[in-house]
């Protein structure tokens, strides 16, 4: 999967699932459900770029203690 399409789930969860769930029944946790579906979707945002940051090959190089970077 690549890892524009990966970053770019939140945007399609919270853009066209809205509509599919706007309603106030039934209650999730005590939130209406369309409520209940932005607030996952912000916690699975936070979970979905912390892949992508682990999985991008700009983010693979190490620095050493002595400030040389490493592959």
């Amino acid at each position: 999967m690549s890892l524009r399409l990966l970053a770019a789930l939140p945007f399609i969860g919270i853009l066209i699932g809205v509509p599919f769930v706007n309603r106030t029944e039934p209650l999730v946790l005590g939130m209406p459900l369309v409520l209940a579906w932005i607030v996952l979707w912000v916690v699975l945002t936070a979970a979905i770029m912390g892949i992508v940051y682990k999985l991008d090959p700009a983010n693979r190089t190490v620095q050493d203690p002595q400030g040389e970077v490493r592959s």
